[in-house]
């Protein structure tokens, strides 16, 4: 039994942390920006190809191994800060006030172009660069042998969490974003910079998405259509844990990296759709979600 159940809860944590990286920072745009970006799965697979092409040029230099690690979360911080503020300020910037069809419409034009120009320039071969698997090796626990990244997955998501509250909570940027989340009106009339508030919450939002998928090069790799699988399931991970709760994410991505894991051990048939099929039971139970609640809309 403990041979079946321990690997079961690893194997799912270990996917609930890179799952987990990609919707808190979609619902953390969601919650601030209130904009719907059908475009984020792309800054995940953006992400996993800048990764992918610092660490193999890391390793083509004969730099030390553990550079990698740095490419890793480098290659997440220079896509967020290089495409994070200019999307923002000109296509998502645009759609603020917009419909929600707008918002979707003009976001998905992104993800397509944003996929075509993946293609250009990375081509549609796969990448693989796993130096920092091979460097952290493995560890045994009860008898059972797993590879040492996947622990240090779990503990980064773990931190990542705790840091996001801290941020949000003690931070005076993470206050203002609070105050612009909670209402907005009454925080442009406080003086609060909310074009301001909107770039940082969405360049974080890139960089969380861009770190998930640099994080899953050295188990995974890289390969065209990442983008939008990787998209699809953030969004139904979001639906679950309710739009703009960050604990709602962390508690969703758990719930449907499980699911996966249990249907790809015991009916690999249902792999691809076990985590709709939770999203369509918890909706069925809570429409908002398994944190979200009935908002007020203002007219």
């Amino acid at each position: 039994m403990f041979e079946t159940i321990v690997p079961l809860l690893i194997d799912g944590l270990a996917n609930a942390a890179l799952i987990f990286l990609v919707a808190v920072g979609l619902t953390l745009v969601f919650s601030v920006l209130r904009v719907l970006n059908v475009a984020h799965g792309s800054f995940y697979s953006i992400g996993a190809y800048a990764a992918a092409s610092l660490g193999l040029w890391v390793v083509g230099a004969g730099l030390p191994g553990w550079l990698t690690f740095v490419s890793l979360v480098l290659s997440a911080a220079l896509v967020a800060v290089i495409v994070g503020p200019v999307i923002e300020r000109t296509l998502i910037r645009w759609t603020y006030g917009k419909s929600e069809a707008v918002q979707i419409l003009v976001t998905f034009g992104l993800f397509l172009i944003l996929e075509d120009l993946q293609r250009i320039v990375f081509g549609v071969d796969s990448f693989y660069e796993d130096t920092p698997v091979q460097l952290l090796g493995s560890i045994e626990i009860g008898g059972v042998v797993y590879l040492t990244y996947q622990l240090v997955l779990i503990l980064l998501a773990a931190a990542l969490f705790v840091g996001l509250k801290l941020f949000i909570g003690h931070t005076r940027i993470g206050k203002l974003i609070a105050a612009v989340v909670a209402d907005r009106e009454i925080s442009q009339a406080m003086g609060i910079n909310t074009n301001r508030v909107f770039m940082i919450a969405f360049t974080l939002g890139v960089f969380l998405a861009a770190l998930g998928g640099a994080l899953t090069v050295p188990q995974a790799g890289v390969s065209p259509g990442l983008g939008a699988d990787t998209m699809v399931l953030a969004f139904a991970v979001a639906a679950i844990g309710g739009l703009g709760k960050i604990e709602g994410a962390a508690v969703a991505a758990v719930i449907v990296a499980l699911a996966r894991v249990l249907a790809i051990y015991f009916a690999p048939e249902l792999d691809a759709v076990a985590p709709y099929l939770v999203m369509l039971l918890v909706l069925l139970v809570r429409p908002y979600g398994l944190f979200g609640s009935a908002t007020t809309r203002k007219i």
